[in-house]
C-alpha cells in the first residue's frame, strides 16, 4: 500500500471516530482540520490546544470522553465489516450535489452504492399519515417518474416516505434513503424489510451518523438537508401546515434546488402544507410527472443513455461532448478546442441538440442536460 493510501485511510479512520463525538459537527470539524496538522493530531490533542482550535469546554469534555472508550483504527475497522463504508466530500464517490451545499456532511455512511445515473434524482416527502387521497397520489407520480428513470430519493419514513420507496421497487426502479440514525438501526422497525429491499435492488441507505447512533428528533431536520441537497428537487405530495416535510422544502429552497407540491383539498388539514408550498410561490404545482420533468429539463433518462452510447459513430459529436460540461460554453471555445470551422462545430451541436443531449442557455451558448 502507497504512503498516500496510508494517509487517506488513516484520516478516514479519524473523521468516523470524530463522528462519534457529540458537538462535533461540520463547522468544528473544518476548525479542527485548519488548525491542526492533521485529524490524528486532532484527536490526541490537549485541552489548551483544543481550546485554541475553537472548541468550547462542553465539545472537549465529550471528546475526552469518546476518546477513552473508542479506538479510531478498531470504529474504522467494525464499519468496513458492517459493509459500509464512509464517503468524505474529497472522495470522488461523494454525491457532487451534495459536496455544493453550505454545509455537506463531514462524512456519509453508506450502504449499497451510490451511482452516476444519481445526478438525475428526485426527493419524494410528506406526511407520516397520508389519506387515501396522498396514498394514490404519492404512487401514481412516484410510479411514473421512477419509470423515466429518476432515481427516488426519500427519508424511510413511515407514509408519504416509504409508499415513495415501495412504489419505486414495485416498478423496478432505483431508490435511495437518507436516515438518521446509525445505518445498523433502521427506524421506523416496520421498515427493516424495505430497507433490505432497498439494498436487494441495488440501492443504497445514506446518513452522516456513525453506526450505534439511535435516531433523535434533533437529527431528523439535519437529515432532510441531505434528501434536498443530494437531489435536483423535491416533490411534496401531501403534508401538513406543521410538518417534518417543511425541514425539507426550506432546505431546498436555500439551497438552490427546486421545489414541486401537488395541491390537495381545501379541507384537508394533511394537504394544508402542499397548498401553501403553491400559495405563497414557493414552489411548482404539479398534476402529472410531466410537470416534474419538463421543469428539471430531463426526458426518460434512459433514453438519453441509448443515444448516448450510439454517439461514438460520429467521431466530432463525440468529441464535442466529451468537452460539454454542466456549466455554459460558447460554441467558439469548442472550435478552437477542436481545432475546426465554428460551421462545423455548430452544424454538430444543433444535431446534440436534436438528441436531446445538449440544450442552448443562450445565443450560441450550451450546456449538457
Amino acid at each position: 500500500m502507497s504512503q498516500h493510501s496510508d494517509d487517506r485511510h488513516s484520516d478516514a479512520a479519524f473523521r468516523v471516530a470524530f463522528s462519534h463525538v457529540t458537538g462535533i459537527g461540520p463547522a468544528r470539524l473544518n476548525a479542527l482540520e485548519r488548525f491542526f496538522e492533521d485529524l490524528e493530531e486532532a484527536w490526541g490533542a490537549d485541552r489548551s490546544g483544543l481550546r485554541e482550535a475553537g472548541l468550547d469546554q462542553r465539545t472537549i469534555e465529550e471528546l475526552e470522553t469518546t476518546r477513552a472508550t473508542l479506538d479510531p483504527q478498531e470504529a474504522y475497522l467494525r464499519m468496513q465489516e458492517s459493509g459500509v463504508s464512509a464517503l468524505s466530500p474529497d472522495d470522488p464517490e461523494y454525491p457532487r450535489r451534495l459536496r455544493e451545499i453550505a454545509d455537506p456532511p463531514p462524512l456519509l455512511y453508506v450502504r449499497g452504492a451510490l451511482m452516476d445515473r444519481d445526478e438525475w434524482s428526485l426527493a419524494i416527502v410528506g406526511t407520516r399519515r397520508p389519506t387515501p387521497y396522498g396514498i394514490q397520489v404519492t404512487r401514481t407520480l412516484t410510479a411514473e417518474l421512477a419509470n423515466a428513470g429518476l432515481t427516488i430519493v426519500s427519508g424511510l419514513a413511515r407514509g408519504v416516505d416509504g409508499i415513495a420507496h415501495e412504489t419505486t421497487l414495485e416498478h423496478g426502479g432505483r431508490t435511495v434513503a437518507v436516515v438518521a440514525s446509525g445505518l445498523d438501526r433502521v427506524y421506523p422497525p416496520e421498515h427493516k424489510g424495505l430497507a433490505s429491499g432497498i439494498l436487494d435492488s441495488g440501492g443504497a441507505l445514506l446518513s452522516e451518523y456513525p453506526l450505534g447512533t439511535r435516531p433523535d428528533a434533533r437529527f431528523f431536520p439535519r437529515r432532510n438537508r441531505i434528501i434536498a441537497g443530494i437531489t435536483l428537487g423535491t416533490l411534496v405530495t401531501e403534508a401538513g401546515e406543521k410538518s417534518g416535510t417543511w425541514h425539507t422544502v426550506t432546505s431546498a429552497l436555500d439551497q438552490g434546488r427546486e421545489v414541486f407540491a401537488v395541491p390537495g383539498p381545501i379541507t384537508s388539514e394533511q394537504s394544508t402544507g402542499a397548498n401553501n408550498v403553491i400559495k405563497r410561490g414557493l414552489g411548482k404545482l404539479v398534476t402529472v410527472a410531466d410537470d416534474v420533468l419538463e421543469e428539471l429539463n430531463v426526458g426518460p433518462i434512459e433514453r438519453q443513455a441509448e443515444l448516448a452510447e450510439q454517439l461514438p459513430e460520429d467521431p466530432t459529436e463525440a468529441a464535442l461532448l466529451e468537452r460539454i460540461g454542466h456549466e455554459p460554453i460558447h460554441v467558439d471555445e469548442l472550435s478552437r478546442m477542436l481545432q475546426q470551422p465554428v460551421q462545423e462545430t455548430a452544424a454538430a451541436m444543433a444535431t446534440l441538440e436534436l438528441k436531446g443531449l445538449i440544450h442552448q442557455l443562450g445565443p450560441m451558448t450550451y450546456a449538457r442536460r
